[in-house]
């Protein structure tokens, strides 16, 4: 049976339940105890699993990383919930140099099964170093995996598929979607990692996102909708492993992709799905593949000028015009 709950709702909900299925599972970052979490994810959770398992750190997101990172090595699962993806910058050196690559360097005799997850991206006026979408540094790290969900039905069954995976996984969040509700059922469910999901059937073209750009794809295709264009809205939910089959599945129907993503244009996640569908597809393709992202520029703080950074429905419905050469 399903209700509407809240994303953070969703996240809690993913966190809770495997605590309770496995000993191993612990939550540990910045606030998540004794504050209920700086987003209020983790509300609730040390009254219920106690201060070993939901565990204040102090703000060195590197010691407590490496801490993190020792217990999966040994055994343990543990949740790193970071304040903000901008700071994990300051532990990438026991992500990328250890946490993925603690098996292949070991020849496979030590795993690291840990999650590492907290918002990621632009969230309103937070400036320059607070506004980075982290996805494609991340997704450019083999032994990594890395989910950005979109809505909490698809964040609660990744996150728990996420705690029980072998390997480290990434898990971006947003902000802004903390509190938005989706129906989410009462019942146990896992998505498997590696699986895009088709959000709204089309036939003219393919618009592809993931994360908090979800909204601006469906926005799109709603107003695109409006002068007799349907377009089919592709949510990658998994950036590594990258799910190009099912986008160039859709591709051979529509002949058409437009990729609308958070990130910086160069060597971004559109960058690799343009790449992978032209290799794989170029037949199909009636039209070069188009891609709407960030600008190639630090954040500003200036809502006028963020807002002109970030993709919209209205520049997607534009690209998606020229995609299909539509008159303007």
């Amino acid at each position: 049976m399903a209700r509407q709950i809240a994303f953070r709702e969703a996240l809690r909900e993913a966190m809770s339940e495997e605590m309770r299925r496995d000993p191993n599972v612990f939550l540990m970052g910045e606030e998540v105890a004794e504050y209920n979490g700086a987003y209020k994810v983790s509300q609730g959770m040390l009254a219920e699993f106690g201060p070993d398992r939901v565990i204040d750190t102090p703000i060195a997101e590197l010691g407590f990383t490496a801490i993190a990172v020792g217990a999966a090595q040994n055994g343990l699962r543990p949740i790193v919930e970071f304040m903000t993806w901008n700071f994990a910058v300051l532990p990438l050196d026991q992500i990328l140099n250890t946490a993925s690559k603690m098996k292949a360097m070991s020849g496979g005799q030590i795993g690291c099964p840990i999650v590492f997850r907290g918002p990621n991206g632009s969230a309103g006026q937070l400036g320059a170093q607070h506004s980075t979408a982290f996805e494609s540094m991340l997704a450019n790290i083999p032994g990594m995996k890395v989910i950005s969900p979109s809505n909490g039905y698809d964040a609660k069954g990744l996150l728990k598929s996420a705690i029980r995976d072998e390997d480290p996984v990434c898990f971006l969040e947003s902000e802004v979607m903390y509190g938005d509700k989706s129906e989410v059922p009462e019942e146990e469910y896992l998505i498997p990692i590696g699986k895009a999901d088709v959000k709204r059937p089309g036939s003219d073209v393919t618009i592809v996102s993931f994360n908090k750009m979800m909204k601006v794809a469906l926005g799109a295709a709603a107003e695109l909708e409006k002068e007799g264009v349907s377009a089919e809205v592709i949510d990658l939910r998994t950036i590594r492993p990258l799910d190009w089959r099912t986008i160039l599945e859709s591709v051979k129907k529509t002949n058409r992709l437009v990729v609308v993503e958070e990130q910086w244009p160069m060597c971004s996640v559109s960058s690799e799905v343009a790449y992978r569908i032209q290799k794989e597809g170029f037949d199909y393709l009636d039209a070069p593949i188009l891609r709407i992202t960030s600008a190639d520029a630090p954040m500003h703080y200036a809502p006028n000028l963020a807002a002109l950074a970030i993709p919209d429905v209205a520049r997607t419905v534009k690209v998606v015009k020229d995609v299909l050469y539509m008159k303007k």
